[in-house]
């Protein structure tokens, strides 16, 4: 403002409260490069950070690592208790990664149970950067295997954590993740709670995964599964029952065993109609054996996995098929793993119940393998232990293997339970476990799994003694 004389005596401003605008530019700043969930750095951010933290490496000739993690199972989880505590799960574990890095470090969350970790700055030298790197995946995977509570309930998991190393001249930040991504399925493939450093080789390895998954899929929809039948003998040789095999008719490769796809199937997500297509073929054969005065005693083992089992509907599921069928529920013996009782055991148990309460049958397989609990088997309704075929190979040359087996039968008998052996391939294994109190075996000494034709041609076969088909 000017006076008369021309002079400036004032002056006018104008202004206007921008802190709704300032905090709205912040708000939308954080939802482009953060994770709402678990406010850590998004995929975005990642790669952002990735791109620059590979120039500064290769400029300054430091290594970095790059951490991939998956938590193991975790859809299970998602699946049996909801997605609520799913996101309180990944909620405790982006706080415990943060917790093992340092503060220049980058913890990111990719989506759904896929985590990253970034280190910058590790040594020239690539064996001391290895070493460096492994520190921390040891340090990661100590702190995710703590127990978490969800709730008022105590809940483990693992991870699979996949590392690959950047510093040297190399390609995108598309290609390191996939390294690492490739060194996490290597982890997964190796047990699981593990940590795998990516190797070239990988590469291979993934192609050949991804071939085979497509292929899966497509037997899948075109039926190319048919179940084998191995027998379950008594001590006279009589057939007590079977397990059902699944076994994968390729077009290609002929007959393919479930260890070169079952582990890809449960990674999948396939394993859950695969094992349905089981069950319901296994339930109609026990349909057809009712029918059949000579047969109708046969039960049928069906192999469940630690997936199924913690499917949602995994009870309604199995209830559905038996009625469908209309197979007795008492000739039907669903066998789980020991895996199964190291975690959710309320659930286990429930589940177990309301199957046994319709008259399903359970059997423990590969009992002694694992760690449960004889608290657990003890509240568990099972009506069988099977002796692992690890124990009965090794029966009559290592005394450990032979204590074990007949611990096994000391325990069955004390709880009440039946129990059989696996893996009996010679009459001596046979008659070793016969002499300590356990009277049913299976065993390629008594035949391999058959085709459902040669399996009745083997049970109407007279046999005085058991031997080898």
């Amino acid at each position: 403002v000017h006076s008369p004389q021309g002079e400036v005596t004032h002056y006018v401003a104008t202004f206007s409260d921008i802190t709704h605008q300032k905090q709205n530019e912040e708000r939308i700043q954080l939802l482009a490069f953060s994770d709402p969930l678990t406010s850590l750095p998004n995929r975005r951010l990642l790669l952002d950070r990735l791109e620059h933290a590979l120039i500064v490496s290769t400029r300054n000739q430091r290594r970095g690592a790059l951490f991939f993690i998956d938590l193991d199972d975790f859809k299970g989880l998602n699946d049996t208790r909801g997605h609520y505590m799913g996101d309180l799960l990944l909620q405790q574990v982006a706080q415990r990664l943060v917790a093992c890095v340092s503060e220049g470090d980058t913890v990111a969350r990719l989506g759904g149970d896929e985590f990253v970790v970034m280190l910058e700055g590790l040594s020239r030298d690539t064996l001391e950067a290895v070493q460096q790197a492994e520190t921390m995946g040891n340090t990661i995977l100590q702190a995710l295997n703590q127990p978490y509570v969800l709730q008022d309930s105590v809940h483990h998991n693992t991870p699979s954590i996949g590392v690959a190393l950047f510093g040297e001249p190399q390609g995108s930040v598309d290609e390191l993740l996939k390294q690492a991504d490739l060194a996490m399925y290597r982890a997964k493939a190796s047990g699981r709670n593990a940590m795998c450093f990516f190797d070239p080789q990988m590469q291979s390895v993934l192609a050949e995964r991804v071939a085979l998954e497509k292929e899966l899929r497509i037997a899948l929809q075109r039926q190319d599964f048919v179940v084998h039948y191995q027998p379950q003998v008594g001590q006279t040789g009589a057939m007590l029952g079977v397990e059902a095999l699944l076994r994968w008719q390729h077009p290609e490769r002929g007959m393919v065993s479930p260890l070169d796809f079952i582990a890809l199937a449960e990674d999948t997500g396939l394993i859950l109609p695969l094992g349905r297509w089981v069950l319901e073929t296994a339930c109609r054969q026990l349909a057809t054996w009712a029918r059949q005065p000579d047969r109708q005693h046969l039960t049928i083992a069906v192999n469940v996995s630690v997936r199924q089992f913690h499917h949602a509907d995994f009870v309604d599921q199995v209830l559905s098929v038996l009625h469908e069928t209309g197979a007795n529920p008492q000739r039907l013996k669903l066998e789980l793993t020991e895996s199964l009782l190291i975690t959710q055991v309320e659930e286990v148990v429930t589940k177990m119940g309301a199957l046994k309460a319709r008259g399903v049958c359970f059997s423990l397989d590969d009992f002694g393998t694992g760690y449960s609990s004889l608290a657990y088997l003890k509240r568990l309704p099972l009506d069988q232990l099977k002796i692992d075929k690890g124990f009965v190979s090794h029966v009559l040359t290592d005394t450990n293997d032979a204590a074990i087996a007949r611990m096994i039968v000391a325990l069955s008998e004390s709880l009440g339970l039946e129990v059989i052996a696996e893996g009996v391939e010679h009459a001596e294994q046979r008659d070793f476990l016969a002499q300590h109190g356990c009277h049913a075996y299976q065993g390629y000494f008594f035949s391999r799994p058959l085709p459902l034709d040669a399996l009745e041609a083997y049970a109407d076969a007279p046999r005085l003694a058991a031997g080898a088909a």
